[in-house]
This record gives structure tokens, sequence and C-alpha cells, in this order.
């Protein structure tokens, strides 16, 4: 056992840690907490498959992918975010279009230094996020907030309010930029592929590498992991620079579909990716979940949506009933939280 994970056993088993509740889980509730979610996306599969024969179908579970790829890009970096307790990055909707602004700008020097640099100025947010709430401690979705009002007005100030479109006349890069989006590795769609590598290389580094065990012990108990030696600053802003790679990704292939760049692309991932994370399994508070976990909150989110449109579900009122699950997942979450007696409010 690692020196992270003996302390992270010694924090949950100290005697202040039991006086703020109990923190043993039902064998019952961890099953839940990993597969629950799977189950809840198999029952939808079930009822799908009883209002239409056409929803669980090949071609119709590609369509299910498509539509949560880049929620599932996004989630994919901002997980980290909900895991070591940092709540969540709502400077999501300003990364997203920025990236793709920026990408776009720069295609005469061709694909891959526009997409390079596109993803650099994604990371510029999330480093700037790292640094005020990990090193100044800012309060994450207060800044983050902050971040959104002052990008969104920087970008409609800087393009005069106006979109961007990039040339996509034959053999221009402009061309291959808006074919990105729209291409198959294999027949399989490679916004899928880039979605299910970059859940995958997540669930690496979470599960796999020290960075992961100090999240779990930041997200746990913090003031314990500054005591053991683990630089918590630095690791609070990793987790928020992840977060910013995998929205600027996202972001570049979200301006590829669209064929334009606009302030408002990223508008609603923030809250989709809250949604998705506390689906899947994350507390809020931080410690607990998984990328595993996660990913069945995207698939669920997904399926929920393609089962309504199959139903005739007004677009709007599809996202009455997204909101309303959000809002009983946070509450369920904060009572199980404050059952445990590790509820920060």
């Amino acid at each position: 056992m690692s020196q992270v994970e003996n302390v992270a056993a010694e924090s949950t088993n100290s005697p202040g840690r039991k006086n703020r509740g109990k923190l043993q889980i039902s064998k019952t509730q961890v099953v839940f907490e990993k597969a629950g979610i799977y189950v809840i996306a198999l029952i939808l599969i079930i009822i799908g498959s009883m209002v239409s024969p056409q929803f669980f179908t090949v071609d119709n579970m590609l369509t299910v992918l498509r539509s949560i790829s880049l929620l599932g890009m996004v989630v994919a970096g901002a997980a980290f975010v909900t895991y070591i307790g940092e709540y969540a990055d709502l400077s999501i909707p300003a990364i997203i279009p920025l990236s793709g602004i920026v990408a776009v700008f720069a295609l005469p020097l061709g694909v891959v230094p526009a997409v390079l640099l596109g993803m650099l100025a994604g990371l510029m947010i999330g480093v700037m996020n790292g640094l005020v709430i990990g090193y100044l401690r800012a309060n994450p979705i207060l800044w983050t907030l902050a971040v959104v009002f002052f990008m969104e007005g920087l970008m409609r100030f800087m393009m005069s309010n106006n979109q961007i479109y990039p040339d996509v006349s034959p053999g221009t890069a402009g061309a291959d930029f808006i074919g990105m989006y729209r291409s198959e590795i294999l027949g399989i769609p490679t916004i899928v592929v880039v979605m299910l590598v970059l859940l995958a290389i997540s669930h690496w580094v979470l599960r796999r590498t020290k960075f992961g065990q100090q999240a779990k012990l930041v997200g746990s108990a913090y003031e314990v992991a500054k005591t053991s030696g683990i630089n918590v600053k630095r690791t609070v802003m990793i987790a928020f620079v992840l977060t910013a790679l995998s929205s600027s990704v996202a972001g570049i292939l979200i301006t590829s579909f669209n064929k334009t760049g606009v302030y408002y692309l990223g508008q609603g991932y923030d809250f989709q990716a809250v949604t998705a994370i506390v689906l899947g399994g994350m507390t809020l508070s931080g410690g607990r979940g998984s990328i595993v976990g996660v990913l069945g909150g995207v698939l669920v989110i997904g399926l929920l949506s393609n089962l309504m449109t199959f139903m005739g579900v007004h677009p709007f009122q599809q996202k009455v009933v997204i909101g309303t699950i959000f809002i009983l997942v946070v509450g369920l979450n904060q009572y199980q939280l404050r059952k445990m007696g590790k509820d920060h409010g």
C-alpha cells in the first residue's frame, strides 16, 4: 500500500473523522454506485424497445453515441474537478467557444497548428483557474462563473458580436477542419472514438497514477492531504487544466460541426457535465466516484433524450425533465452525505 493510501486510510479511521458521522458504506450501496447507473441505462433501453422497434438498433445506438460524444469529452476532464472536492468548473462554456474561435482564426497556418493553438487557448483558461482556485483558494463556483461572463464579453467585443467562418473551399485547411467532426475511423465516428479514448485515459489517470491517489485524498480530506505532504495546490491546478484540455478538444470539434466560431457554442455544457458526473455517482464533496460511473451518467442522459424524442417530447420539455433529474440527484446526493457526516454545508 502506498503512502498516500495509508494516509487516506488513517484519515478515514481517525477519531475526528468518526465524529463527523458514519463513513462505512454497505456493500449494496457500493455495488449500486458502480453498476446502478448501467441498470438504469438498461431499463431505458427496454422501455425504448417497447416504445419503438427502431430504438434498440445499431443505427440508433450510434446516433445516441454521437449525441453524447461531445459531452463525454467534456466530462472526461470535468470529473477531476468534482473528484477533488471543488464542485464544478463553470467556465466550460467559455473554454469551448474560445478554443474553436482561435482554431478557425489559425486555419491559414494549417489544420494541425490551428487545432494545437485552439487547445492552447483553452488551456490558458484552465491554468488561470488552477492558479486562482488552487493557490489563492478562490471560491470555484464564483470564480469560474465570473470567467464565463468575462470571456463571453471579451469574445463578443473582439469579434464585434459577429461569427467567424472558415474557408471551406475544396482542398483548403477549412474543408479539412469541418470534416473532422464528420469523419470515421474503421466505420466508427471519430468523435465517438475521441470520447472513448479521453475517458479511458481519465480512468487510467484516476485509478493508476500517483496523481489519482492524491486527488482522492484531496477530495476526501483536504486538510489531511496538506499535512501529509501532498502539494494540494498543484493537484487542484492540474484538475482544472485537465478540464480545460478535454473541453478544448470538444470545443474544436463542436466548431467543426457548426462550421463557425461563435461565443455561445459552449452554453449548457457546464450544467450537462455536472448532471452526468453526479448521476454517474461522483459526490460533489469529492473523493468518491469513478470515470466508469460518469460514462454511465453520460449514457443515461443520451438514452433518455433519445427516448423522449421517440415519444415526441418537445426539446424544451426534455430540458425540463433533465433539469428535474439533476435537482433530484443532487438532493439525494446531499442527503446521503449528511447521513455520512460529509456534508460541507
